[in-house]
């Protein structure tokens, strides 16, 4: 007969184990909640109240219901109290000492049919399992922060876990309205084995000041459509956890992506653990608090005393969807724009693209007509670069080809007036190759808008050794003026997005190439798990695979690290001629 998992304990009750503590109580279950010490035990009734409080504030949650949760848990210090729970999930510290210690306490008190979980989210379940005289009522339950919101747990499975017990747990963990994975006991699972890695990738590009903590996480909740920037979630994990958790994956891996950075070792020594502790890569109003406060880093917002130059008219190079995106989003902002395509032909057939897109603005009651033949009014097709001759900028939007955009800027700057700024949207090549190309490398910069660009926000502005100060002042205006969020960079492949981006999905494809997982697990454990948009395989048939590919490979040329080398089966696919959705097969397969 199934267990019903009628009394549940937690022991821990930081941050992760309150919450699973909160949606136990929630479904109705007693739940027996123990804490190390009486501060612990303070901090984690705080912790329910407050989480509790929001979901009334918000709506989620009756102010009855709230009472009603909260008078299901019994918080103790008294480890014995669990004696008579059904499921036990030990939730302490991500230490395999802390762990240990704790499991082999539980043992000598729980009852030989109540289950033990551990929700570690590195270590292995099997060394804990191994070492208890049943292990088969060990299993692993790895939730994800914010649990009352979060719906994946990952439900780790030992050589030694009895079938039934994980036919149990998952339907458990269903009954919690969760979405839960059976995975093998590898370190990292599937949602940290490929979040974390990005994570410290973040890290290391705030580490080397290749750009600032705000325009790192900007970038790639702009950019990325992410709920939170990489600095902001390490912030809610725990500096400490996150470090633990890539301790052991590189241990275990032997990946160098994997190897914490110095500066988080350096920061958990100083306490500084993220929203817990009041610090972290931020300030917060108080330990435990979700509201940033300004400190010594956060940027001032007056950009007065800056040189800038003039912008009246605008130039753009091309005339594919990114070009024609970028045309209207100056148009709108009442620049006069010039775009060149190859042929007038081309130039007046997208011209009616354009038209269209604007029409549609109308239609659907974000444009009114005047706004729309303003802008339609303000825009030039031409078919020869010459027609760039009086521009104030020039925004070149065509084919991610090296030798294609040299030879673009060299006869720009032929063509342009002296103090003309030179801009490319490319998104990964090196912006000081196109500069090169040119007499004035100081007037060159990199603009990389995202597409569709009339309605993503974000443009990443990219600054090479060359560029000179006045110029990215003058974007940076630019970029404000047509209400797009500026980020800035320095020019190494991928800039912030892209460099983030590319490795994660190219570590999700060697985890399928590994069988790890399925294409649908890894998919959903990222959407469910740590609330993207897409998961890894979705977004990367979106982007098209050939274009992965080659994004992947100049950031492996630039890096020279073995982890970036694009993996086989990546190429492979592209080789096949399997492109994604253009192609109608890529990783999944699409009705044409």
């Amino acid at each position: 007969m199934a267990r019903e998992f009628g009394k549940v304990a937690v022991v821990g009750v930081g941050t992760i184990g309150a919450g699973i503590v909160e949606i136990f109580a929630r479904s109705g279950r007693d739940v027996i909640a123990v804490a190390l010490n009486d501060e612990k035990a303070e901090r984690g009734k705080y912790l329910l109240e407050r989480s509790t409080q929001a979901a009334v504030d918000g709506g989620k949650m009756e102010a009855a219901d709230r009472e009603a949760t909260l008078g299901r848990v019994s918080i103790t210090t008294d480890i014995t109290q669990v004696a008579q729970a059904d499921l036990v999930i030990e939730a302490v510290s991500e230490t395999i000492e802390a762990k240990r210690k704790v499991v082999g306490q539980l043992e000598v008190i729980i009852s030989d049919e109540a289950v033990l979980a551990t929700n570690t989210s590195s270590h292995s379940v099997t060394d804990i399992a191994a070492a208890m005289q049943l292990p088969g009522r060990v299993i692993g339950t790895h939730f994800f922060p914010p649990i009352p919101v979060m719906r994946l747990v990952e439900i780790v499975r030992t050589v030694m876990t009895d079938p039934p017990v994980i036919d149990e747990v998952v339907e458990l963990m269903r009954s919690l309205d969760k979405d839960p994975i059976v995975v093998e006991d590898r370190a990292g699972y599937i949602a940290d084995a490929l979040v974390l890695g990005y994570l410290n990738h973040a890290v290391e590009m705030y580490e080397a000041k290749y750009a600032t903590r705000e325009d790192i996480d900007a970038a790639m909740k702009l950019g990325c459509g992410l709920p939170r920037g990489p600095l902001e979630l390490l912030d809610l994990i725990g500096l400490d956890t996150a470090y633990s958790v890539l301790d052991t994956m590189h241990t275990a891996s032997g990946n160098p992506l994997h190897a914490p950075r110095p500066i988080l070792k350096q920061m958990v020594t100083a306490g500084l653990l993220g929203r817990k502790s009041g610090r972290g890569f931020y300030s917060y109003e108080q330990p435990d608090s979700a509201k940033v406060v300004p400190d010594k880093l956060t940027p001032s917002a007056e950009v007065s005393g800056q040189d800038t130059r003039t912008i009246e008219k605008v130039g753009v190079v091309g005339n594919g969807t990114m070009a024609m995106g970028i045309v209207e989003v100056f148009a709108k902002a009442g620049y006069p724009v010039t775009f060149v395509a190859r042929s007038q032909e081309k130039a007046d057939r997208s011209l009616g693209k354009l038209t269209a897109s604007l029409d549609k603005a109308v239609g659907r009651g974000k444009m009114t007509q005047e706004g729309r033949d303003a802008a339609l009014g303000l825009v030039t097709a031409a078919s020869a670069l010459t027609d760039l001759g009086d521009v104030d900028i020039v925004v070149e939007a065509i084919a991610e080809d090296l030798a294609v955009k040299q030879d673009t800027f060299a006869r720009l700057d032929e063509i342009c007036k002296p103090g003309a700024i030179l801009a490319t949207t490319t998104s990964s090549l090196p912006v000081i190759k196109c500069a090169v190309a040119t007499s004035r490398p100081q007037d060159v910069i990199g603009m990389h808008f995202f597409n569709p660009a009339q309605v993503m926000k974000l443009v990443e502005v990219v600054s090479t050794v060359s560029t000179a100060d006045d110029v990215t002042a003058t974007v940076a205006q630019l970029c404000a003026s047509i209400k797009k969020h500026a980020v800035f960079c320095a020019d190494v492949s991928g800039f912030i997005v892209n460099a983030l981006l590319f490795p994660y999905l190219n570590d999700a494809v060697t985890m399928l190439a590994s069988q790890y997982a399925t294409i649908d697990e890894i998919d959903l454990a990222m959407k469910v798990g740590c609330g993207y948009p897409m998961g890894p395989f979705e977004l990367l048939d979106v982007v098209g695979l050939d274009v992965s590919l080659a994004i992947q490979q100049e950031l492996f040329t630039e890096f020279r690290q073995p982890a970036f080398a694009p993996s086989p089966l990546l190429e492979y696919l592209v080789q096949a001629g399997f492109l994604g959705r253009k192609t109608g097969r890529g990783f999944h397969n699409y009705a044409r």
